[in-house]
Order: C-alpha cells, then structure tokens, then sequence
C-alpha cells in the first residue's frame, strides 16, 4: 500500500529533472543559433519586407544580410526575437521530452513482448502527441518569435512595429483577437 505513493513520488521527480533537463538544453541552444535564425527569417520573409517599405532592397545572400544586419542594427539585433524563442523552445522541449516517456509508459508497448512493429508504432505516436501536447502550449508564442525576428528597421531608418514580446501580443489581440496569435 506504501508503494504508490513512492512511486508517484518517484516519477514526479522524474517527470520534474525531465523537464529542466530538456528546458535547459534547449535554451542553450536556441541562443547559440539565435543569429543563424534570425537571418533565416529574414531571408525567408525578404520579398513581404520588401513590399511593406521595411526593406530597400534585396538581400544577395546569407552574408549580406548579416553584413547589413550588423550596418544597419548593430550585433545584438541578431538576437532579437531569441527571447520569446527560448520561451517558446523551453516549454517545448521540456514537454516533449517529459510526456513521451508518459505517452510511452500508456501505450505499454515493449519490443521484446509485442514485436518491433508495435513498438515502434507506439514510439512513433507517443513522439507525436508528445509534440501536439506541446504545440497546444506553445504555438503562439512562435508567432510572436516570428514577428519580432522579422521585424527589421525601415528602410530609411524608420521605427520597428513592436517593441517587444508583450508588445506583439498586445498589438495583434487588439487588431486580431486572440485567435490572431495562431495564424
């Protein structure tokens, strides 16, 4: 009668290092590569810059847009918008990696007494809701990530559209609802 509660003890704590465990390993490396996306979405999103005024012209590649990110910015902007994607990277990572063992565990597959078939099946959708789970949590604030990465200085030194996570929040609710945050 005393093992239950060990063992929910136990896989508390277990659930819990999971979770800092993934969270802490994905924001590190999220802002390590931080500089990398960013150009990535600038790059992405060029031709829509472009046609709003927030772009003169386009980018030749990779190098100039971090060249002129840096002319223009300066080098901390290569991290804008790092913020909210650690926010949103933590949480995700950290639940990915917490709730497939969950997930795992419910579909009870074992590959020695079910085969290969069903355990890899089980493996594959426990990683999927495992990550849908996840995305329920998460979703918008990799739309405010995207905005702010995006979010260059005008092409004649004009003002950015937001000033910050809550400020993207802030803006597109009041434009768009809540439901704008998960286009």
């Amino acid at each position: 009668m005393s093992a239950a509660p060990v063992k929910k003890q136990k896989d508390a704590k277990a659930f819990a290092a999971d979770f800092l465990m993934g969270g802490v390993s994905a924001a590190v490396s999220k802002t390590a590569a931080a500089p990398i996306e960013r150009i990535k979405l600038l790059l992405q999103n060029q031709d829509e810059m472009l046609k709003t005024g927030r772009l003169s012209h386009p980018y030749k590649g990779i190098s100039d847009c971090f060249k002129r990110v840096i002319a223009d910015e300066g080098i901390k902007p290569l991290w804008r918008g790092n913020t909210a994607n650690v926010i949103r990277y933590f949480p995700t990572q950290a639940l990915n990696f917490a709730f497939k063992d969950y997930f795992k565990a419910m579909f009870n597959f074992k590959k020695e007494r079910d085969g290969y078939g069903k355990w890899f099946a089980g493996n594959i959708a426990s990683g999927g809701a495992a990550g849908a789970c996840s995305l329920l949590f998460v979703y918008s604030l990799d739309y405010a990530r995207t905005r702010l990465a995006n979010d260059a200085k005008g092409k004649n030194g004009g003002a950015r559209q937001f000033n910050g996570l809550i400020d993207v929040y802030k803006k597109t609710i009041a434009t768009d609802g809540v439901a704008g945050l998960y286009r």
